[in-house]
């Protein structure tokens, strides 16, 4: 596999002809790295695992400072994160940190929450989830660039419009389940791909729509006007502070989409949805409607990732279908199911883990000093990807939080392992 996937290159030469070559020294720190790496794993990460598991306690150990005040701590830091990109980079240095780091991690950290609802708690596979996403870009693109409607306006319209496709999506495939739903629902998206890209009157197809109105704050325009948000400061025209703004406005609601999530997992419906997740048949015999289960959970999870899709058309200015593929379907489900299907602090580390991680990638220049000039690291990040999930399926089968407190609980709130719940249920 090395060979034919890291050893070989194909190239076009002057005569426009496809040649290939081999890189043998890339091949072998490769192969070298894979030999040492396992040779590493049976010798000591395997007896080590072992005899942790020889020697484990029953009791549950206390928790740390940290651990206990993780949450508090990892939100004081994102307050505070623009403000410190900004002193350590200066204003405009800080445009990459508080862009590619900040809001572009917390995007998929909302998409990722939101497909939780459906599929970690509801436990629908859903593999067509960028459609909401689209519908909600495309919302807010086409209805403020034509009727000049404002982003705050939009942003609960876009919400709606999606809610209302995840209940159209819901009523055909309301008997599936499994790879069958899978394989529907990815029908899905690809449906509205494809309609993006040919109906052209609207969407202008694969040109897509530029020029979208960016948001504002309570009016003020972030522009190099007289009215724009630097000027009427006094502060020095810079786009990093329309950045900033951004970057608080998805935490906002990424911490609505969590704020929402847990009110619901303690509501009857919350609960509903984890007994459809764990048997539907015991779900009807209960009297649980599952028609209406299932409908809301398809309408609220579409229904923040039409939230997080008008935000994205906001911070871009320009949507088009090549943005909405499947790829990005698939990276929220590895976001999932790598955090831990359920829990929404294992999401949001594997979110910061993944979507930082591509990005660290594009920052690792030395690595050309190593593996040759010709290499570039970001086109690696797939076969990263796949190492990472299936170590963490090796050693964290449930994702990177293997365990949940239940909903529902008698005298005293406990942690439930990951042994006493199905295979990536978390």
């Amino acid at each position: 596999m090395f060979l034919l996937y890291i050893g070989i290159v194909t190239e076009q030469n002057i005569h426009n002809e496809l040649v290939y070559r081999f890189r043998w020294g890339l091949l072998a720190a490769f192969v070298i790295i894979a030999a040492v790496g396992r040779f590493l794993i049976v010798t000591v990460v395997q007896p080590w695992v072992a005899a942790r598991k020889a020697n484990a306690k029953p009791a549950v150990e206390e928790k740390g400072f940290f651990s206990k005040n993780f949450l508090k701590i990892a939100l004081v830091f994102l307050v505070f994160y623009p403000i410190l990109a900004v002193t350590l980079a200066g204003t405009q240095g800080s445009l990459k940190y508080v862009d590619n780091f900040g809001i572009q991690i917390l995007i998929y950290v909302m998409l990722a929450w939101g497909l939780n609802i459906v599929v970690g708690l509801a436990g629908l596979l859903d593999l067509g989830y960028v459609a909401f996403y689209a519908v909600g870009a495309y919302s807010y693109a086409l209805l403020s660039s034509y009727f000049g409607l404002s982003f705050w306006l939009l942003l609960p319209i876009s919400g709606i419009l999606a809610a209302l496709w995840g209940m159209i999506l819901g009523f055909p495939v309301l008997r599936l389940r499994g790879d069958y739903l899978a394989i529907v629902t990815l029908a899905f998206g690809e449906i509205i791909r494809l309609v993006l890209i040919n109906w052209t009157d609207v969407t202008k197809g694969t040109f897509g729509i530029s020029s979208i109105p960016k948001a504002t704050l309570f009016g003020i325009k972030f522009d190099a006007s007289k009215e724009g948000f630097a000027a009427l400061f006094g502060l020095a025209p810079s786009s990093a502070y329309y950045k900033i703004f951004l970057f608080y406005l998805i935490l906002a609601l990424c911490l609505l989409t969590a704020y929402v999530t847990i009110r619901l997992r303690r509501m009857p419906i919350g609960r509903a949805w984890e007994a459809l997740r764990e048997d539907e048949i015991a779900c009807r015999a209960l009297g649980i409607n599952t028609v209406t289960t299932k409908l809301t959970a398809f309408a609220t999870g579409a229904m923040f990732g039409g939230f997080a899709g008008s935000f994205f058309a906001a911070r871009q200015g320009f949507v088009s279908p090549d943005s909405f593929i499947f790829m990005e379907s698939a990276i929220i489900l590895a976001i999932v199911v790598l955090g831990g299907m359920g829990s929404l602090t294992g999401i949001a580390i594997a979110a910061v883990a993944m979507i930082g991680g591509t990005e660290l990638l594009r920052e690792m220049e030395f690595l050309k000093h190593i593996f040759g000039d010709d290499f570039t690291p970001e086109l690696y990040r797939m076969l990263l990807f796949g190492a990472a999930m299936v170590l963490v399926m090796l050693f964290k089968p449930r994702g990177f939080v293997g365990s949940r407190e239940p909903t529902a609980f008698l005298k005293e709130r406990k942690n439930v392992s990951s042994s006493f719940t199905k295979e990536g249920h978390g």
